[in-house]
């Protein structure tokens, strides 16, 4: 699918009255970027592999900051320099329309979409989150076909967290749970928040590696995910060892650097992903 970017503009001023001007999005090849703050904005997805499908479940939605296109910043300094603006909630926003529009040159946009939601905007689903999800819908993006990470330890309180996760799949997203296990995890939050997928933090995998007690555990720790009801993803395997200990663990789904780097979704059409069976023998 080609993107025209004037096309896109008049479209979606028509259909929702918004000033993509303000957006600064930009053609770059056949992907958009976005001009904001001083800062360039690329988008990059990284698969997320299922072994029980011959292609990914989905992709990851990265944001990839920069000042004049070569300043590598992280997604951190980009939204905390955009908040002490008072602009979080346009980067945000910005940030969300730019990976949903390049979702749409992935190879299987039939897949999920994986996008993050900053911690200080989870409870404005109602205001904020109804202009993406205008333009997922203008673009026959259904909302079942998204899911919104959310990474609970950043949020100190469980009814905000809560109300804010099932205002979301109220309107039809699916939940993720991002980097549990890491700093601060409750497992108490778990099974109130009901997510459908649970991505473990990448310490786990790579303490796994070395340390056996670890690699014990985490196969107990995968099946209380699934007795919860959600399915849980191992994220951040870096080489073979982690990967076989992840699926030696029982995991089904694999997120990492060795099975696949984060790209823009057209260098997806070029790009191989590593079979998770396969690269195990």
């Amino acid at each position: 699918m080609s993107l025209n970017i004037d096309t896109l503009k008049a479209e979606l001023h028509e259909a929702l009255y918004l000033d993509l001007d303000e957006f600064g999005l930009e053609s770059e090849g056949a992907d958009l970027v976005s001009r904001f703050v001083g800062l360039q904005l690329r988008s990059a997805f990284q698969p997320v592999i299922s072994t029980t499908l011959d292609h990914p479940l989905g992709y990851e939605a990265l944001l990839l900051p920069s000042i004049g296109g070569t300043e590598q910043l992280t997604p951190t300094f980009a939204f905390d320099f955009a908040d002490k603006q008072g602009r979080l909630v346009k980067l945000d926003r910005i940030a969300r329309t730019l990976h949903a529009l390049n979702s749409l040159r992935l190879p299987q946009p039939q897949g999920l979409l994986f996008l993050s939601v900053h911690p200080k905007l989870l409870v404005s689903v109602n205001a904020h989150g109804q202009v993406f999800e205008r333009i997922l819908h203008a673009h026959s993006v259904p909302t079942h076909k998204v899911v919104i990470e959310i990474t609970e330890s950043a949020v100190e309180a469980d009814k905000p967290l809560i109300e804010a996760a099932g205002n979301y799949r109220h309107r039809g997203y699916h939940i993720a749970i991002n980097n549990f296990g890491g700093h601060r995890s409750n497992l108490d939050r778990l099974w109130k928040l009901a997510p459908d997928y649970v991505k473990l933090d990448a310490s786990l995998i790579q303490e796994a590696e070395l340390n056996a007690s670890v690699r014990r555990v985490l196969p107990k720790l995968l099946e209380i995910i699934q007795e919860l009801g959600a399915r849980p993803i191992v994220h951040g395997i870096e080489n073979e060892v982690q990967h076989k200990i992840a699926l030696d663990a029982g995991a089904t789904l694999l997120q990492g650097n060795l099975l696949g780097k984060p790209a823009a979704a057209s260098a997806w059409h070029k790009q191989e992903i590593i079979d998770p069976l396969v690269s195990s023998l």
